[in-house]
């Protein structure tokens, strides 16, 4: 998996660049660094298209014979316990939504307390962060990935 994603128009690379940061904040568990970038990714929804297409490219590329059950438990148990370690904050239903999120299977109506847009925003990146540990590919790779997925999409829409 290889590419770039900096010849995207203006608004996808401040994604990009936002995203970016706040993954390799997590990944440094640079709790302030965290903190400043965030915020940017909860104020542009689109944010979260982006984040959950990387979060699926992870996941397919880290299990490539298909998700089980046990499967998404471990991620999701992975995640929260080493993000905890360094953020007081980790909500594991907002980090079970953004995995059901990208696998397609989430429906909000079903949710009695489904997370806000910030919510998310602060927790994809940890997803993001822990699962890049598995596949040993640049974040960069599966942005550039996720963008023409979406562009895609959006050209066959």
């Amino acid at each position: 998996m290889t590419g770039t994603w900096r010849h995207l128009p203006a608004t996808a690379r401040a994604i990009a660049v936002t995203a970016t940061a706040a993954v390799v904040a997590a990944q440094a568990r640079d709790g302030q660094a965290y903190d400043e970038v965030v915020g940017g990714l909860a104020a542009d929804e689109r944010s979260g298209l982006v984040l959950g297409a990387v979060v699926r490219l992870l996941l397919e590329e880290s299990h490539p014979e298909g998700l089980a059950g046990d499967d998404i438990r471990q991620v999701l148990t992975r995640c929260v316990q080493s993000a905890t370690r360094w953020r007081s904050d980790v909500d594991p239903h907002v980090v079970l939504v953004l995995l059901a999120g990208a696998l397609g299977v989430y429906d909000p109506e079903g949710d009695e307390s489904p997370p806000d847009a910030s919510a998310l925003a602060r927790h994809a990146p940890l997803l993001v962060a822990d699962l890049l540990v598995t596949t040993g590919v640049s974040f960069d790779d599966y942005l550039a990935a996720a963008f023409a997925e979406i562009e895609r999409t959006e050209r066959q829409d």
